[in-house]
């Protein structure tokens, strides 16, 4: 994997964390909260304009979202405590499908 797929990654898994700490922010009242939030959406974007040096926009995009979607659902349930359902399983799993998909199919920078 090149280190603009890791990078990627990276910053997927950064647009994770930061739906999670816009909620624990309640609206950016609380200011620890409020500054993760703001720290991470920096940094995911930061490291998503990284990636696409050489990775095409489209795809770099889709898989940083792809990976932001599933792993926010994922620890919506996890950290949140929202309820699971399997049918919401499987539509996070199609959406994780996707994003190895794309990857799959992207050549190689």
């Amino acid at each position: 994997m090149s280190t603009d797929w890791i990078l990627l990654v990276l910053a997927g898994l950064l647009e994770t964390a930061w739906p999670v700490g816009l909620q624990r922010s309640q609206g950016f009242s609380r200011l620890w909260p409020s500054v993760w939030t703001a720290a991470a959406i920096i940094a995911s974007v930061g490291l998503l304009g990284l990636a696409m040096r050489t990775l095409p926009a489209g795809t770099a995009y889709a898989v940083w979202a792809g990976i932001g979607v599933a792993g926010t659902a994922l620890l919506d349930i996890v950290v949140l405590g929202q309820p699971f359902s399997w049918s919401r399983g499987a539509f996070i799993a199609l959406i994780l499908i996707g994003v190895m998909g794309l990857k799959a199919q992207t050549s190689p920078a």
